[in-house]
């Protein structure tokens, strides 16, 4: 086996030349051997001139002695009179030439190459190798097609088995970009593929493990970090009138701002880990909006559209967005909505902000990144919606901001429906204010 790919197409190239030398000489072979048959004919022509008997001789003699030829030459022979009229053959009569007027004449032609000999008395003598032969040009026709054929044949099995190995390659690839990190590819071969195809498992295991490490880091800090947290909340609780209340409510707003960044921390974690939810079930996910978004005293309209997924991801989905709307989207409440969109159920919630620039709609989305104008004071740790597309992408649909008509941002959720109820009366939607 050869190690080296750039010997496989080295071989390939000397295989194919080798082909077209060989079928080089032999096409040289046969012209060469057609113009040494002229030559032959020639010759031959001159002693049959000097054998054959006289026209008043009879046909069966005149036959005898072209036959006598024929034996000896391995020609087919015939002579014609004057008029083309057929006085004698020897093997397979061969047609007159009767247009011709020339002495000797040699045309190469169908049925094959014939040659033509004027005797002195006006009969002519016409010579024909049996079989006849295929004219040049059909022939090299012929022997290209071969050729193309034979390096078609010959190159195909190493492209086609090189180009499958980079196939599986690229498929590897792929698999590993959407966050497979188990993606492995087959080792074939020793060449510069096989080493490619070697590196990349050796890459993807060490990413691996490299996330393994960091998700197990995470972890441990996240547990670390609550330890202390709970001993501060604690303490704050037996500290009783000895701390100032209202430092005691911004220490305890602190506290609870900081175990929600640690969940948050760990569920972005955890959903990094899985490609599809862990737990699933049938949700009316107009029902489970409703229920969330009662805790705010926030209406919702639409239909009842069922989704399968885990409950407690999608009603953190519809809960950051709510908190995200209620936090910068101003005055009025959000619109909440559920609707149906091909084979897609739609959550929406539009705000009415200042809105987010054009190119920060896609960057909003990434982990603790906080557009221009928002600061920490805001209550925002960059986190919630960056969980919003990881749910919505783990359940197999895809979230998007848009900039609301008339002002303000909508985020939209599409997420696969699986069926719908028949649509609810407005009245039985809205929620009354949560005190």
């Amino acid at each position: 086996m050869l190690r080296h790919l750039y010997l496989q197409f080295y071989v390939g190239i000397v295989v194919i030349l080798v082909i077209f030398v060989v079928a080089f000489g032999f096409l040289w072979r046969v012209l060469g051997r057609e113009a040494r048959l002229e030559d032959k004919l020639a010759v031959a022509g001159e002693l049959l001139t000097a054998a054959m008997p006289p026209a008043t001789a009879s046909r069966e003699q005149q036959r005898d002695t072209l036959e006598q030829f024929r034996q000896r030459l391995g020609l087919d022979l015939s002579i014609y009179a004057p008029d083309s009229t057929l006085i004698a053959s020897a093997g397979r009569p061969v047609p007159a030439l009767p247009d011709s007027r020339s002495e000797h004449e040699f045309v190469r032609g169908p049925p094959g190459p014939v040659w033509l000999l004027r005797l002195h008395d006006g009969r002519f003598l016409v010579a024909r190798v049996p079989g006849g032969r295929r004219p040049p040009g059909t022939f090299l026709l012929f022997l290209l097609v071969v050729v193309a054929l034979a390096v078609g044949l010959g190159a195909y099995p190493v492209a086609r088995r090189l180009t499958r190995r980079l196939e599986r390659l690229k498929a590897g690839v792929e698999q590993l970009g959407e966050g497979d990190l188990s993606a492995r590819v087959q080792v074939e071969g020793r060449d510069e593929v096989a080493s490619l195809a070697e590196s990349f498992n050796q890459s993807a295991s060490r990413v691996q493990e490299l996330m393994r490490a960091h998700k197990m880091l995470l972890a441990n800090c996240s547990h670390e970090l609550r330890t202390p947290l709970t001993r501060i909340n604690l303490a704050l609780s037996l500290a009783g009138d000895r701390i100032d209340p209202q430092r005691r409510a911004d220490l305890k707003a602190d506290i609870a701002e900081l175990d929600q960044l640690i969940e948050e921390l760990l569920l972005a974690s955890r959903l990094d880990a899985i490609r599809a939810p862990e737990s699933r079930e049938n949700i009316d996910l107009l029902a489970l909006a409703a229920e969330e978004a009662a805790r705010d005293g926030i209406p919702v309209e639409g239909r009842s559209l069922f989704v399968r997924g885990d409950r407690t991801l999608l009603r953190r989905l519809i809960r950051n967005l709510l908190d995200n709307a209620r936090r910068h989207g101003g005055d009025p409440s959000p619109q909440v909505e559920v609707q149906s969109q091909g084979a897609n159920a739609v959550f929406s919630v539009r705000d009415h902000g200042p809105g987010i620039a054009e190119s920060e709609r896609d960057r909003i989305f990434a982990p603790f990144y906080r557009p221009a104008g928002t600061s920490q004071a805001s209550g925002s740790n960059g986190l919630g919606l960056a969980l919003v597309r990881q749910i919505a992408r783990t359940h197999g649909g895809d979230v998007e901001c848009r900039a609301a008509d008339g002002g303000g941002t909508v985020f939209i959720v599409s997420l696969p429906k699986i069926g719908e109820a028949p649509l609810a009366a407005p009245d039985m939607l809205e929620t009354a204010s949560v005190p």
